[in-house]
């Protein structure tokens, strides 16, 4: 018996946390602050003062002391998931990835969830989706 499998994904999440590593990348709108702050039971004003940073002009959430986002976990994964800002939610589908094959390439060689086998068309195509 045969088992039919689906076309190859460009990128499956594998939770690794690559890219909750660094600093100033997890910007946050405001809309996107009450919604994490809600979600903390905390005030916004508490959220801001405690967990984020201005970087470049914008609002940022601040990393811990091992480069990681303060609401990563290595056990747990991301601690604010169901409301995780805009530039998590997009990962890796930013526009600098998909406008450049190059940036593509080398991202693939950090993102355990990129596929090995995918091409740049292909993820192009996973990111219209």
């Amino acid at each position: 018996m045969s088992v039919a499998i689906g076309p190859m994904k460009a990128f499956e999440c594998k939770k690794c946390g690559a890219c909750c590593y660094g600093k100033g990348g997890i910007s946050v709108e405001g809309h996107e602050v009450e919604k994490i702050s809600a979600f903390l039971k905390i005030p916004a004003d508490t959220f801001v003062n405690r967990y984020c940073e201005k970087r470049n002009k914008k609002l940022s959430i601040k990393v811990g002391t091992e480069g990681y986002c303060l609401f990563f976990d290595k056990e747990k994964q991301c601690l604010i998931h169901p409301v995780k800002p805009r530039p998590c939610s997009l990962w890796p589908f930013y526009p600098a990835l998909l406008k450049d094959k190059t940036t593509w390439e080398m991202t693939k060689d950090t993102c355990p969830g990129i596929s090995r086998d995918s091409s740049f068309e292909e993820f192009l195509s996973e990111a219209e989706e």
